[in-house]
């Protein structure tokens, strides 16, 4: 018999990640267990890569460190990432990045939390498919409507730009958030593009809150391109002064639209990133906002109801991850590790019949259409429920679409499943193995 829900509570679901791993629980996977294979969590790989600085493998406390933190964040970490922007996307900018246009929170969800928060009683447009926490994160706050727009696979998953400007004027937007590069489909919008997004948030004076936690994620297009702000070479930095003398090597490309701000206290540009994923620690739960004095000032009034603070010891110890080199070391190292495990991955998926629309040009995704795999494969569900058979985790598809009712019986996305390819070699090559097993076995 089925308990009756305490008094005042709803039945609040879970993200699509929080309900796969759940349910992967259920069946007896653990973090620690050897013989699962989690590319359903989006979580890359944390130990030691070729060519990365050194992990943080100590942390060393001041006991003053256990008191509250401040609601934005300690200021020296604040400097520390406005001055990370300056130097790898403004150079040269007369309008440059201060502490004050920083906040840090306790990881991404809170940062959007805060900023959902401080919005009006606006439109704001959200593009489908997109990250799973945002069907409920925008469902949570009352003041603003979310208005869905769907991507076209046959477009690569692209918002055109007269896409774009007809749902701002024709819906009245005044905010639109996405993430970039985008999770699920790992597309990216970068150089001129970009540009215009900023430009069409401008004019029309519509807020762009972009998600650029998988910005240095990136695989394709020319090293160095305009979306890391027309950086050059290594030595033409930080005032001509080299981060690697004598370096041959060209800056990896990196992704944000901080290139594209002319005044950073005017424009509309609201950007979220944090240690998570460019990083890679995202057990510290460690994320930052940047955006316009005023922006800053409304979602540090949010945070002080919300959630209190980032943690307070941990943000001590991370400056020395935000210098420039140390950004670009681990970059590069990301880079080679991660476009490695892409195209294998890729390779794999293609041998067993699955088909990908459009390749990942950034995260670590792969947005796996399903359709041409034999009954039940082809629905992510189902797909989902076998691997869990052979100790694999996906995430099906139908987590990454918006259903107000919270039934998920139809969706746009139920052929589709997003694999991730964050984890160790070892652990996709387990994963992928799995998941071959399982096309195996409905095939014959």
């Amino acid at each position: 018999m089925t308990q009756p829900p305490i008094p005042g509570f709803r039945d609040v679901p879970r993200t699509g990640v929080i309900y796969v791993m759940h349910r992967a629980a259920e069946l007896g996977f653990s973090y620690d267990a050897p013989d699962w294979a989690n590319l359903g969590q989006g979580a890359p790989e944390t130990g030691p890569l070729p060519g990365a600085p050194p992990r943080i493998d100590t942390v060393t406390m001041n006991p003053r460190q256990h008191e509250y933190g401040p609601i934005t964040g300690q200021t020296a970490l604040r400097r520390k990432v406005a001055d990370l922007y300056n130097t790898l996307y403004r150079q040269g900018k007369r309008s440059q990045y201060t502490w004050e246009n920083v906040s840090i929170s306790g990881g991404g969800r809170v940062a959007l939390a805060r900023i959902a928060a401080a919005l009006g009683n606006i439109n704001m447009g959200h593009f489908l498919p997109d990250y799973t926490a945002y069907e409920e994160l925008l469902s949570i706050f009352k003041a603003f409507i979310p208005i869905p727009i769907l991507l076209d696979p046959d477009l690569g998953y692209q918002a055109p730009l007269e896409m774009v400007k007809r749902e701002i004027q024709g819906r009245g937007l005044k905010a639109m958030l996405l993430s970039n590069p985008a999770n699920p489909t790992g597309q990216v919008i970068d150089g001129d593009r970009l540009a215009q997004w900023v430009q069409l948030a401008r004019n029309y004076r519509c807020a762009l809150i972009l998600d650029e936690f998988y910005s240095h994620y990136i695989y394709n297009g020319k090293q160095g391109g305009g979306g890391a702000g027309e950086l050059g070479s290594i030595s033409e930095m930080k005032n001509g002064s080299p981060l690697h003398p004598g370096s041959p090597a060209p800056l990896p490309k990196m992704v944000s639209a901080a290139a594209q701000v002319e005044d950073v206290d005017r424009d509309p540009v609201i950007l979220v990133d944090g240690l998570t994923k460019n990083w890679r620690y995202p057990g510290w739960r460690i994320s930052w906002t940047l955006g316009p004095k005023e922006v800053i000032d409304a979602i540090a009034s949010a945070g002080s109801f919300l959630d209190g603070g980032a943690n307070n010891p941990f943000q001590a110890e991370v400056l020395g991850l935000l210098e420039p080199e140390c950004v670009i070391q681990e970059t590069r190292a990301i880079q080679t590790a991660f476009r490695a495990k892409r195209d294998y991955t890729l390779d794999r998926l293609y041998k067993m019949g699955v088909l990908v629309e459009v390749e990942p040009a950034g995260t670590f995704y792969v947005w796996a259409n399903l359709s041409q795999l034999p009954p039940p494969l082809n629905d992510g569900m189902q797909f989902f429920e076998a691997g869990l058979e052979e100790r694999v985790i996906t995430v099906p598809g139908v987590f990454f679409d918006v259903n107000p009712e919270k039934r998920r019986t139809y969706a746009r996305y139920r052929n589709y499943c997003r694999i991730s390819f964050g984890p160790e070699m070892e652990v996709v090559a387990r994963g992928l193995d799995a998941l071959e097993r399982v096309v195996g076995r409905h095939a014959s």
